[in-house]
């Protein structure tokens, strides 16, 4: 399967994030092409369909989206519409207030009606916990990709971008 994996990150958390879950992935022996939104755009990864998406975000003041993401799924809805096979991972302090916590990543699963599970982690991925966290939520992920006979989204999922927080 193709997937792409498409970041922003400010201090580095959700960098790390993503770089899990490339693993994950390349270690299942799917090929992942690699972005990180306001250093690199869609066109570095050559063609623009991919067989999955994965885009990881930090939050922003008030629980908004970063420009650079912004700027990075405009691009994609030009260039291939809102893919319905697009899940959505990032970082997020709760100390700003659970409305904002992760808001940029709940923004863009609504954006784009993402029926798959959000990954939601607290500052930083650290510890066996986290990393387990987020082996599962990539599993999850390719499992019901992996099932779909061709697009649309998984039955395994419930129709809303937050089902109580998916907890890995």
């Amino acid at each position: 399967m193709r997937i792409l994996i498409a970041f922003t990150s400010l201090s580095g958390n959700t960098r790390d994030v993503a770089r899990q879950v490339r693993a994950r992935c390349e270690a299942a022996g799917h090929q992942v092409s690699w972005i990180e939104a306001g250093v690199q755009t869609l066109a570095d990864a050559g063609d623009p369909r991919h067989d999955l998406y994965l885009l990881g975000a930090w939050t922003d003041n008030a629980g908004r989206t970063p420009g650079e993401m912004k700027a990075l799924i405009a691009e994609l809805v030009e260039a291939v519409g809102k893919p319905p096979r697009l899940a959505v991972f990032g970082t997020g302090e709760t100390q700003w207030g659970e409305e904002y916590y992760c808001g940029a990543v709940r923004r863009i699963a609504a954006f784009f009606g993402s029926g798959y599970p959000r990954l939601e982690i607290e500052q930083m991925p650290h510890g066996e916990r986290d990393a387990l966290k987020i082996q599962r939520w990539t599993d999850h992920i390719l499992t019901c990709t992996q099932r779909m006979p061709g697009p649309g989204m998984p039955s395994e999922t419930s129709p809303h971008a937050d089902p109580a927080r998916f907890v890995a």
